[in-house]
């Protein structure tokens, strides 16, 4: 029975050594294993850090890039707007001269646009009733004095404009129509009109 007990507890006493030798191999390679977690897990929170920082920089710069197309944009519509109400001003202005000044520049335009001196001049419905005859007096007028050919006549026939006048050779029409010259003259003169509106140098309209 002793020696039963004997055993039993040497093998008891072999056991616990073997057991708390194991346990203390097992706890050192657990802590080996959660260092090298830990290293690893620093290393790929650093590395997705560093690609997140990437990320943000370059989409960063791409919401800057996008913005300040979108403001050129806008101020390219802001100025293309009002450069628009500008010019639809100026018309309005053209179209509603005192009567002297309305009669002086279609004269004018007249003398300017033609070519042979044998045009017909062709009126808006209401300024070839008004003003028509007129014109054409005044234009053959400053023509003769010029010592050119003064043979422009009214024409019979009207067309749809806001002012201005048409001259017509029956082989070629010269438009000098309110709409027409503004048209010309804003790619002109949109650059300047740009500059005197912003203060700046103007894009290209």
């Amino acid at each position: 029975m002793d020696g039963i007990e004997k055993i039993t507890a040497r093998i008891s006493r072999d056991s616990e050594e073997e057991i708390r030798a194991i346990t203390e191999t097992a706890q050192k390679r657990a802590e080996e294993i959660r260092l090298g977690y830990e290293k690893e897990a620093e290393a790929l929170s650093s590395a997705i850090k560093f690609k997140g920082k990437l990320a943000a920089a370059e989409r960063k710069e791409q919401l800057a890039g996008a913005s300040q197309t979108e403001v050129k944009k806008m101020m390219l519509a802001v100025k293309q707007d009002i450069l628009d109400k500008a010019f639809q001003k100026a018309l309005q202005e053209l179209s509603s001269l005192p009567e002297e000044d309305y009669v002086a520049l279609l004269t004018d335009l007249a003398v300017k646009g033609t070519r042979t001196g044998r045009e017909q001049l062709i009126f808006s419905p209401t300024d070839r009733t008004r003003f028509g005859k007129k014109v054409v007096t005044a234009a053959n007028s400053r023509l003769e004095k010029a010592g050119g050919k003064a043979a422009l006549t009214l024409s019979e026939t009207s067309r749809p404009m806001k002012g201005g006048l048409i001259l017509n050779d029956s082989k070629v029409e010269i438009n000098c129509t309110f709409e027409t010259t503004l048209r010309l003259l804003r790619k002109d003169a949109a650059s300047r009109v740009a500059t005197l509106l912003f203060d700046e140098t103007p894009a290209r309209f």
